[in-house]
């Protein structure tokens, strides 16, 4: 009985419980203009690191224009052309209110920015800032993300 039961707990209720992983899309904004190659990173808005611009999916968008739609927004692309393929993907632990977390995976795809505003949305509650692959791999703390950038 405490076999089927443990059977019944493993392939069954457990599998029911679980809810199913978070997925975000972010935006790997470079830039070609000069000598090297440039990745915008911005600062988050609660603890002040240093991330890419990324968000929730978006109705009605598909995945790379939601993740440009997010680099409008907290970044301030004005005009970039997104790959419509993601070059990679990492997970995070996302705090929200009450000091919950929650697993999501972020599809990452690389946006080359053609022109940069000075006003946007969340402009005054972040920090934006132009720099080549490897150092932006040793500003962020997500491996994998590192992994993205150093190789970008």
């Amino acid at each position: 009985m405490k076999h089927q039961l443990r059977s019944v707990w493993a392939d069954y209720v457990q599998p029911m419980l679980k809810r199913p992983e978070r997925v975000q899309f972010a935006a790997l904004c470079y830039d070609r203009t000069g000598p090297h190659k440039k990745i915008l990173l911005i600062t988050s808005r609660g603890t002040g690191r240093w991330i890419l611009p990324k968000g929730w999916p978006i109705d009605g968008m598909d995945s790379a224009s939601a993740a440009l739609q997010e680099a409008w927004e907290e970044a301030g692309v004005r005009q970039g052309h997104p790959s419509q393929e993601p070059i990679g993907s990492y997970g995070y632990d996302k705090t929200l209110r009450g000091d919950w977390s929650i697993p999501v995976t972020t599809l990452v795809y690389p946006v080359h920015v053609t022109d940069l505003a000075e006003d946007y949305p969340e402009a005054h509650s972040r920090q934006r800032k132009w720099v080549r692959p490897a150092e932006a791999a040793m500003m962020v703390n997500e491996p994998e993300l590192k992994d993205i950038l150093a190789t970008f």
